[in-house]
């Protein structure tokens, strides 16, 4: 006979109950009694009804957490497990409802627990602030695209829609909800996608809630806006999108800036822009008329050396005058001097200069010629031939 420990006996009935399809997903009605609340947040209490009564363990954020009373009559809906410690068989509350709640208010808040624990509702990624594309997943007919076309051509007619027909209520629109944001999923360029219906009853925003339509949201390679129904309507795919518009027409106004508000605010960078350059320029201004004042400060006194260079010049042109002077005398006196010597005015005075013929050389002496020489005879009006005899 084989023998078992403790652990091993526990272990196998925490595992037991784990695998159990039926206890890691049901509902329970009952009757708060033995409630405990700590400052943690979690609450312990029992869930008890005529004949029997079951440990439950609720954690801080269980949504309901606050209804749990005693005397409390509730739903709630959990998982059965084994701890092993105490050895005690707990039911692990994940939602609370009052009784009376709906059948799909009860997998709403189901639905939104399991997503919350996920991580689904946490990211949100922030909106592009000057969207080129938008993709727009919602009915073809009705108001709500008439809607957002006008809103968003109203304030940034830049923009460029593109629509992703979906049916949005009945059969089969969470599946043509899931392969429309699938489609601008894919569309090359687009910055953002609006998801968007008219309001109704739960019923007809029931494909909202559906956990493949919440999943294809946050698949979505780009933010989500979402305007679903009335400001009051509240669904699993609002708490995914990136941002939740109370109205399609919000939502096409929370995804484009609106071209008044940014005309104020570039005709406000502009007056600032305009106010800073001013502001520079009074600074530089005034920096520049500081270093002419420390120029002027700190520049050396010229008027003296000046007067002494202007002393030294008269002088020189003086000098320059003077010895201008001595040599023009000089060359007067050379030019006379040899305008005295100019043969031309010896022949003025009636005196000649005799040549033979064919020869230049002036004769000097009379022994220089012989009876019957020619001879050339040079005097100022001009020359004339001569023979010479003795």
């Amino acid at each position: 006979m084989p023998v078992y420990t403790v652990s091993q006996v526990t272990r196998y009935l925490r595992d037991s109950l784990e695998r159990d399809t039926l206890l890691t997903d049901l509902w329970v009605q009952g009757e708060v009694s033995n409630c405990r609340r700590y400052p943690t947040g979690h609450t312990y209490f029992t869930l008890k009804d005529a004949s029997a009564c079951l440990r439950c363990v609720a954690f801080h954020r269980t949504p309901g957490n606050a209804l749990l009373e005693d005397g409390q009559e509730v739903l709630v809906q959990g998982r059965i497990s084994f701890y092993e410690p105490r050895g005690e068989v707990n039911l692990y509350v994940a939602v609370v409802q009052p009784v009376g709640t709906g059948a799909l208010a009860l997998e709403f808040a189901r639905l939104k627990a399991r997503l919350e624990a996920e991580g689904l509702f946490a990211r949100k990624r922030p909106l592009p602030p000057f969207p080129r594309r938008i993709g727009v997943a919602t009915s073809p007919v009705g108001a709500v695209w008439h809607d957002i076309q006008t809103t968003i051509r109203r304030r940034y007619p830049l923009v460029e829609l593109v629509l992703a027909p979906c049916q949005v209520q009945g059969d089969g629109a969470a599946d043509s909800i899931v392969e429309a944001l699938e489609v601008l999923g894919q569309e090359p360029g687009i910055d953002l996608v609006i998801l968007a219906r008219g309001g109704g009853s739960l019923e007809e925003l029931w494909p909202f809630n559906e956990e493949r339509v919440a999943r294809a949201i946050f698949r979505c390679p780009v933010p989500v806006i979402t305007g679903i129904g009335h400001e009051t309507d509240t669904t699993i795919a609002d708490l995914v999108a990136d941002l939740r518009a109370p109205t399609p027409t919000a939502a096409a106004q929370q995804a484009v800036p609106d071209r008044t508000d940014l005309l104020h605010r570039v005709d406000a960078l502009l007056q600032k822009a305009d106010a800073f350059w001013h502001r520079q320029w009074a600074r530089h201004a005034q920096a520049l008329e500081g270093l002419e004042r420390r120029l002027r400060h700190c520049a050396p006194n010229t008027h003296t050396p000046r007067q002494q260079v202007d002393k030294l010049l008269s002088q020189a042109q003086r000098a320059v005058q003077r010895l201008l002077g001595e040599r023009r005398r000089m060359l007067a006196s050379m030019e006379a001097r040899l305008e005295a010597l100019n043969p031309q005015r010896v022949l003025e005075r009636g005196y000649a200069v005799v040549t033979r013929q064919g020869n230049s050389q002036p004769i000097t002496h009379p022994r220089q010629v012989a009876t019957g020489d020619a001879l050339t005879v040079r005097v100022a009006g001009g020359t004339f031939g001569a023979r010479a005899e003795w």
